[in-house]
């Protein structure tokens, strides 16, 4: 039997994967005390269930009762459980954010800051989090991304790399994105823009990714910025990291960066890494007007 233990930080996610991981044919059950997962596993091994997927949802809702999980995870492992945590997590900008657009109250707090129940809930869940055997942060992903994330991992059951990927192009003149590990400026590629018949496309249509990688300079930065990722991604995995966002930027988001973004993306993917797409900044100037 596979029993998924799922966790992470409230409002990375956890029920949404849940309720995905029922769809791939797991028995799920959400806020399980800890105490209780060992009579669970019993229940569900039982002959004539016909249960052989089970994904239980834990978190910090309980109080005082999750600090018994990991008592009661040995004890799970030393009936003949083999057990998979799946850690949700997102950045604590992420994670304001929702919380105040469905005016949400962090479990951890009651008149305090939504900052400070993040902070407390990541102190107590470190360890957990240090023991998992993934980790998802959904701070830049859709949920039709980590669908095929859990998808990959729990049914095709593809190597799993921690490290998730996102690609993103912007403009400077509205701002380097905060979120930024790696930032890079193409701004030194001949510019689309000032040419009529491509001022108002985009990155994404053939004429403009034709144009700026029909410059040797394109085609060089492009092998040199997939040099040093490549280089970067073993040794991020290494420290633990398992968010990198590399942000590619030219003036307006529109043309150079787009399409730059889009070939790092493409070869990653290639390659194999788990990798996010998104353009901050593509529609900007169309919606001012410019």
């Amino acid at each position: 039997m596979r029993f998924v233990i799922v966790t992470g930080m409230s409002g990375a996610g956890k029920s949404t994967a849940a309720k995905m991981l029922e769809d791939l044919g797991f028995y799920c059950v959400d806020n399980l005390p800890p105490a209780l997962i060992l009579k669970f596993a019993e229940v569900c091994s039982n002959p004539g269930n016909e249960i052989d997927k089970v994904a239980v949802g834990i978190d910090t809702r309980g109080g005082k009762l999750f600090s018994d999980l990991f008592e009661s995870l040995q004890e799970l492992k030393s009936k003949g459980y083999n057990y998979e945590i799946l850690f949700l997590d997102a950045s604590d900008e992420v994670l304001i954010k929702r919380f105040k657009e469905t005016r949400r109250k962090h479990p951890l707090v009651w008149n305090e800051r939504i900052s400070v129940g993040i902070e407390r809930e990541r102190e107590i869940l470190k360890e957990v989090k240090e023991k998992a055997d993934y980790i998802i942060d959904t701070s830049n992903i859709l949920t039709r991304q980590l669908k095929e994330e859990l998808y990959h991992i729990f049914v095709e059951e593809k190597p799993f790399e921690s490290l998730m990927i996102t690609i993103l192009s912007f403009g400077f003149k509205y701002g380097i994105p905060n979120d930024s590990d790696l930032v890079f400026d193409v701004r030194f590629i001949p510019n689309p823009y000032y040419i009529p018949d491509m001022k108002y496309k985009t990155g994404n249509d053939s004429e403009v990714r034709d144009y700026v990688m029909s410059w040797k300079e394109s085609q060089i930065f492009l092998d040199k910025m997939v040099d040093l990722v490549e280089f970067l991604i073993p040794n991020y995995i290494k420290e633990g990291k398992n968010q990198l966002v590399i942000s590619i930027g030219c003036t307006g988001g529109k043309h150079r960066s787009v399409t730059l973004t889009n070939a790092l993306y493409e070869i990653l993917k290639e390659k194999g890494h788990h990798t996010v797409l998104h353009h901050r900044d593509i529609e900007k100037d169309n919606l001012l007007g410019r």
